[in-house]
């Protein structure tokens, strides 16, 4: 999944923001995944990870479920191209970080969330069919990256994310949006009709 999605950005100058930081082994294996030009940017709610800053990591502490401090990390680091999700693994803190920080990634970036299964589990805030849970969310999606489609008054279905992610990707616990600038689909015909 990740060599799929995000090799095109090795060996650039890549800003990865990953959130849920633990004992601090991804940020080494993302610093050496994406090559010496990459700023790594790892986010966790425990003050002890600041261990973690050195040569292309920062690290900024906040809790996920806040809107307020995306806004503030939004200042801060006002370039993402790519963001896992890697927190708490909560409905709440998944969606809440999906609504403040994608539309913030860069317009050809990548939104990965990992450990999905956690929206089948009620004391995550899911189960199976849970409408609040990050599956049922990401589902929703579906319906905003087709909205063009929707017969009668389609405008009234598009959103910012209609217009803004290329493709969505279900894995196995792993739910990937690749963006791009997208228009109003066009129905073009060519060549001579037979009939």
């Amino acid at each position: 999944i990740y060599e799929r999605h995000f090799a095109r950005f090795r060996g650039t100058d890549v800003h990865v923001a990953e959130v849920g930081i633990w004992q601090g082994g991804s940020l080494e294996m993302w610093r050496h995944f994406f090559g010496p030009r990459a700023r790594i940017i790892g986010i966790d709610v425990d003050e002890r990870c600041r261990t973690f800053t050195g040569d292309q990591i920062d690290v900024v502490i906040g809790n996920q479920e806040s809107a307020a401090f995306w806004s503030f990390f939004r200042d801060e680091h006002p370039r993402v191209d790519v963001l896992i999700d890697d927190g708490g693994h909560t409905m709440r803190g998944q969606i809440t970080t999906f609504r403040e920080v994608f539309p913030h990634v860069a317009e050809d970036g990548v939104y990965l969330v990992e450990d999905l299964h956690t929206s089948y589990w009620n004391e995550y805030g899911g189960g199976l069919g849970c409408a609040e849970s990050f599956v049922e969310f990401g589902k929703r999606l579906i319906d905003e990256l087709n909205a063009w489609h929707i017969r009668g008054d389609s405008d009234q279905h598009v959103t910012r994310f209609t217009r803004t992610a290329n493709s969505l990707h279900f894995y196995d616990s792993v739910l990937v949006v690749e963006k791009s600038h997208r228009e109003r689909p066009e129905s073009r015909r060519t060549g001579v009709a037979s009939i």
